[in-house]
């Protein structure tokens, strides 16, 4: 396929401090570009800190190919449910994962791989989000947030392994 090629020569760099994603090509050019929700309690990596780890990344893997949109997950798997507001209200305190996941893994041991500080056990993930949460400031419990149609967009861009890395620069 032609975006498995595409997502090979592809990288993707998220800014918390200015809470978006860029894909980039070989030659450092802005493929695709948006406002992404990082965590709530800022950058970091130890296990149970509900922060968004920083450093490099790869995709480990890729969960929801051909799901409907707003199809809700729970521990990656397809509850059967479709998000609603009114399925917000039976569940208010969910931490709604919908349409697609990349699920991360850190390739720095000692920052972000392996021990209390391993994105993967992390369970840190780019995935979508309802469509009443807000872009652009942070509000996630440590993963990256995105509409549900730009992480349908990326998705389709990138393969497993495609490098991530999170920075927090202005």
């Amino acid at each position: 396929m032609a975006n498995d090629k595409l997502a090979n020569q592809t990288r993707i760099i998220i800014n918390i401090n200015n809470q978006d994603l860029m894909l980039l090509d070989k030659n450092d050019q802005v493929i695709f570009k948006t406002s992404i929700s990082s965590a709530s309690n800022g950058a970091g990596e130890l296990l149970d800190s509900e922060k968004t780890p920083r450093g490099e990344h790869i995709i480990r893997a890729k969960i929801g190919v051909n799901q409907p949109v707003n199809t809700v997950f729970v521990a990656r798997r397809p509850t059967g449910e479709i998000y609603s507001p009114d399925l917000r209200k039976l569940h208010p305190d969910r931490d709604w994962i919908l349409t697609r996941i990349l699920w991360l893994s850190g390739t720095e041991p000692g920052k972000n791989r392996l021990g209390k500080q391993d994105t993967m056990r992390r369970y840190i993930y780019i995935h979508g989000a309802p469509a009443e949460d807000v872009m652009g400031i942070p509000g996630s419990h440590g993963c990256i947030k995105m509409k549900n149609e730009d992480v349908i967009k990326l998705f389709n861009l990138v393969t497993v392994g495609t490098s991530v890395t999170i920075v927090e620069q202005d």
